[in-house]
C-alpha cells in the first residue's frame, strides 16, 4: 500500500462524508496520477553522461531551418506517427514498449549541477556552479532515497551503480547518498564488465578464505563488537552496516550469479554488443533478475567530449559513428530482452542526459548545453507504449506544453513502487525533507 504524506491522512477523516475511504483514497489517487496498479518491482536507469542532443535521437524537427534540424533524418518507428533518428533503427522497433517525455526542463546549465538535479530530482543546493561537488548537506541519490524508503524491507541490495563512477575534475554530484549517510549508499562496481573473465573485487575472496571461514570472521567480529554503549554512536552504527552488508553480499549466492556475466551465452552478449554500455546494460538485467531494485548504467566516465556525450563540436560526426550505435543496440536489446523474460511490465526503464543540446548548431558544428527543453525515455513499467507527454516548440528549444521537470520524474519513480513521492526522509540531524517535490507525471502509466 502506498505511504501517504501526513497532510492526506488528516485529510480522511473528512472524508467518510462523502463516502471515500482509505482504499477509496488510494484508488483515486491512483487515477489522478495515471499509475499503474500494481507496482513496479525494479528500475533500470541508464544515464547518458554530457547530454545528447534531443533535436537528432527523439525530439527531431524536420521542418525546421536547416541550423536547428541538422544532417539527421527521421525514421518511422513501431509507433504509427512517432518518428526517432534514422540512427536509431534498433530502438525504433521497441518504441511500441515506450514513452518519450519531450518537455523536460530544469535550471541548471553546467555539467556538474545539472546531473545533481537529474540524478536527484533536486535543484542542489550550491546552485548553478559549474564544478559543483558533493557534500554532507547535498541531496541524495534516486536510489538512496529509494534505498531509505526500503530501510525495513530487509533487502540485501536495493541499488547498484556501474561500471564506474563519474568525474569532472571532481566526482561528479548526484551519485551518492548525500545527506542520508553511508548507511544507504549505492553499491558501487568499478570494472568494466567487456573485459575477459569479469569480476567485482570487493565480492571475491582470497583463495585461502572460504566461506565458512570468512563466517567465522563474522563471528568473531560479533563477538569483540562492544555492547549498547559502544553503539550510541551514529558513526559506529553506520561503519556496523557496512560491515553486515558486506559479509551478506559475500555470502549469497544469489548476489554473486547475478554479476557473473559468463553464465550468458554469446548470442545473448552479442545481442547487447561488446561496448561498455552494452555489456553493463545486461549485467543491469542480471541484477534486477537477481532482486536488485534499482541499478544505474552510467554511459560516459569523464569530462570532454571524447569521454561522453558533450558534443560541443562534431555532434554529427561524433554522433552517428561513435555514440548512437552503441546507444541504439543496448537500449533495444535490454527492452527486447525484458519483454522476452516476462520482466517488462515489472521493471521500468529510464534513459535520460542531465540536458539536451542548443537548437542552433554552432561554429564547430556542434550543439551546446541545453537543459531549457529536452527529451527523456520510460519503457517498461506500466507505461502506454507509444505515448508522448507534451511537446517542445518549433525549433524544439522550450516547451511548448506539458513541461516536466526532475522533480515530477522523481515523484512519477516513487510513486510506481507503491510509494508516497512526498514521504519523509531525513538527514542525520533528523531534518524532515519530502523524497521528492515535484508530482507525478499524468497519463504515462495504462
Amino acid at each position: 500500500m502506498p505511504r501517504l504524506a501526513r497532510r492526506r491522512l488528516l485529510q480522511i477523516g473528512g472524508l467518510g462524508a462523502f463516502g471515500l475511504d482509505l482504499p477509496g483514497l488510494l484508488a483515486a489517487e491512483a487515477t489522478e496520477t495515471g499509475a499503474a496498479r500494481k507496482p513496479i518491482r525494479s528500475c533500470i536507469l541508464v544515464f547518458f553522461y554530457g547530454g545528447p542532443s534531443h533535436l537528432d535521437t527523439l525530439d527531431m524537427k524536420p521542418d525546421a531551418p536547416a541550423e536547428v534540424r541538422g544532417e539527421f533524418q527521421p525514421i518511422a518507428s513501431s509507433v504509427p506517427g512517432l518518428q526517432v533518428s534514422e540512427h536509431l533503427p534498433l530502438l525504433a522497433r521497441q518504441m511500441h514498449h515506450a514513452a518519450l517525455l519531450r518537455g523536460m526542463h530544469h535550471p541548471m546549465r553546467n555539467h556538474n549541477s545539472a546531473a545533481a538535479e537529474a540524478l536527484t530530482g533536486r535543484t542542489p543546493a550550491g546552485g548553478d556552479l559549474e564544478l559543483l561537488a558533493d557534500e554532507a548537506r547535498s541531496f541524495p541519490n534516486l536510489g538512496s532515497s529509494l534505498s531509505y524508503l526500503w530501510r525495513n524491507e530487509g533487502l540485501r541490495l536495493s541499488h547498484v551503480a556501474l561500471p564506474h563512477v563519474m568525474q569532472n575534475v571532481v566526482t561528479l554530484p548526484g551519485q551518492t547518498a548525500g545527506f542520508l549517510g553511508p548507511r544507504y549508499e549505492r553499491f558501487q562496481i568499478e570494472a568494466d564488465p567487456t573485459t575477459p573473465n569479469f569480476k567485482v573485487p570487493s565480492l571475491e575472496t582470497p583463495a585461502d578464505v572460504p566461506i565458512a571461514r570468512l563466517s567465522g570472521r563474522r563471528s568473531l567480529l560479533g563477538a569483540v563488537d562492544g555492547g549498547p554503549e559502544d553503539r550510541a554512536s551514529s558513526v559506529d552504527g553506520a561503519m556496523r552496516t557496512q560491515y553486515e552488508k558486506a559479509f551478506s553480499l559475500l555470502d549469497s549466492e544469489e548476489v554473486r550469479r547475478g554479476m557473473d556475466l559468463s553464465r550468458e551465452d554469446d548470442a545473448t552478449r552479442d545481442r547487447y554488443g561488446h561496448t561498455r554500455l552494452g555489456q553493463s546494460a545486461l549485467l543491469a538485467r542480471r541484477l534486477v533478475e537477481s532482486g536488485v531494485r534499482f541499478v544505474s548504467v552510467f554511459d560516459g566516465i569523464a569530462n570532454g567530449q571524447d569521454a561522453n556525450w558533450d558534443s560541443h563540436q562534431l555532434v554529427f560526426v561524433r554522433s552517428r559513428d561513435h555514440l548512437l550505435p552503441p546507444a541504439d543496440r543496448a537500449l533495444a536489446a535490454l527492452l527486447a530482452d525484458l519483454e522476452e523474460r516476462g520482466m517488462l511490465d515489472e521493471t521500468l526503464v529510464v534513459a535520460m542526459g542531465e540536458f539536451g543540446r542548443t537548437p542552433r548548431i554552432n561554429a564547430g558544428a556542434g550543439r551546446d548545453h541545453w537543459p531549457d527543453c529536452y527529451t527523456v525515455l520510460l519503457a517498461g513499467g506500466g507505461v502506454r507504449g507509444g505515448y508522448v507527454h507534451g511537446a517542445s516548440d518549433r525549433l524544439g528549444a522550450y516547451p511548448d506544453r506539458d513541461g516536466v521537470t526532475p522533480g515530477d520524474l522523481a515523484a512519477t519513480l516513487f510513486a510506481r513502487f507503491g510509494l508516497d513521492p512526498h514521504a519523509e526522509i531525513r538527514d542525520p540531524l533528523g531534518r524532515p525533507f519530502a523524497a521528492a517535490d515535484g508530482r507525478p507525471i499524468d497519463g504515462l502509466f495504462s
